[in-house]
């Protein structure tokens, strides 16, 4: 009953002091509400980008190993080295998938841009991926119409096509893109599915401006060990498989593939996902402390702010405390009092903050579709970070309160 009443005591005298020094008051809160915002709202912009960031790399496949050319994270090995690396090959890939052990499933991609058309309809520079059958085990999309290829399709090369729901619109505007003939490279090739809609992700990677066409037409046609298409060949391991364990068996068949003496560097790259996942972690380890730093400067005006509130409120309410004192009132009873008034002070600011954070959340969301995402943990850590600063901020004035004589303290009447 002492703590609820204590409570409530401090509440009203929390409220009065906003109320009796309103301007005071309002400028010494607008530091935490400051605070708070800019901490919450820095905390809120890193986790909105790394969600999208992490899905956008998570698309490419947590289990899936790229072998390619050159690097995604550079070491200290020179560049000239990567430069002086082959292309791999489709002759690899096939390597690969008669020799892996590990491996549920092996394919091979290239890329270009180039020119398409439908009547009269064309795209100067669409994305072109040419792929295995393998492509759809290993990337997630959903078709709107139509179907993926064959394996005889795939195979034998028909000229056959699936293109993405943009490629659509721009081609065929509102008529069915199943069974038309497009042109790429001079050819004509026949669509046979249209992928769904998806949105870009961060990369500005999307099947909704991609064409696929099987490798083994497109090996025709284009030249597959150009470095401008950027080969690449993907494995995906059994299920149970450890990446180190498909990564060092990758390695092996490629080196003896490629007669490399035993002490020759690679002359390839394994990337996988799990390392450049680790390496965005020292990044938005970094911006948030950052974050800390920005936002610690306005809640230490804050803090200064809530401690000067304090020891007016102290310094006006004397004889009160004396008269408390004078009825038996205890020295923590009057701690406790002034340290809750401080934490309520300071939490007004900080809801403050929150809120301002959340309509900035709904403006940027609605206003400018701008997708962002305000987690129950940052609510929390605002809130811990108010109480924190009450505490703090109003230990000293309490103590000092807590101490008073209660004969001197009925005498500054």
């Amino acid at each position: 009953m002492i703590i609820i009443r204590l409570i409530r005591e401090s509440y009203l005298f929390a409220l009065q002091s906003l109320l009796s020094n309103k301007l005071q008051t309002t400028l010494s809160l607008l530091g935490i509400t400051i605070g708070i915002f800019s901490v919450i709202s820095v905390f809120t912009l890193i986790d909105s980008l790394e969600f999208k960031i992490r899905n956008s790399i998570n698309s490419l496949g947590n289990n899936v190993m790229y072998v390619q050319k050159w690097p995604w994270i550079f070491g200290n090995y020179p560049w000239w080295k990567y430069y002086q690396r082959p292309e791999p090959t489709l002759k690899e890939a096939n390597a690969l998938r008669s020799k892996l052990k590990d491996a549920k499933s092996v394919g091979f991609m290239v890329s270009l841009r180039k020119p398409v058309q439908y009547n009269d309809n064309r795209i100067e520079s669409a994305t072109i991926v040419a792929a295995s059958l393998e492509y759809q085990q290993i990337f997630d999309f959903d078709f709107q119409k139509g179907r993926y290829f064959s394996p005889l399709e795939s195979k034998s090369g028909k000229p056959v096509t699936i293109i993405g729901n943009d490629i659509a619109q721009s081609l065929f505007d509102h008529l069915n893109p199943i069974g038309k003939k497009i042109k790429i490279f001079g050819r004509k090739l026949t669509v046979i599915g249209v992928f769904k809609k998806q949105g870009e992700d961060m990369f500005g990677q999307s099947h909704d401006s991609r064409i696929l066409i099987p490798i083994n037409f497109a090996r025709n046609v284009i030249n597959l060990r150009s470095s401008r298409i950027n080969p690449t060949i993907m494995v995906i391991g059994d299920k149970g498989v450890a990446n180190e364990q498909l990564s060092d068996e990758i390695r092996s068949i490629l080196r003896a593939y490629h007669r490399l003496k035993p002490a020759a560097d690679d002359d390839f790259a394994i990337n996988e996902i799990s390392k450049l996942n680790s390496n965005f972690d020292g990044i938005f380890k970094t911006i948030g402390i950052a974050g800390w730093f920005i936002g610690g400067l306005s809640l230490l005006v804050g803090g200064f702010g809530i401690a000067n509130i304090m020891f007016v409120s102290v310094r006006e309410r004397t004889s009160q405390i004396g008269i408390q004192k004078a009825l038996g009132a205890k020295n923590f009873f009057i701690l406790l009092q002034f340290l809750f008034e401080s934490v309520f002070l300071s939490l007004f600011g900080g809801i403050l903050g929150l809120l301002v954070v959340f309509f900035s959340v709904l403006i940027a969301r609605y206003g400018f579709h701008f997708e962002l995402v305000m987690t129950f943990g940052n609510i929390v850590l605002g809130i811990m970070v108010s109480l924190l600063i009450g505490l703090i901020a109003g230990l000293i004035p309490a103590y000092m309160a807590s101490k008073l004589s209660p004969v001197e303290a009925i005498r500054s009447v």
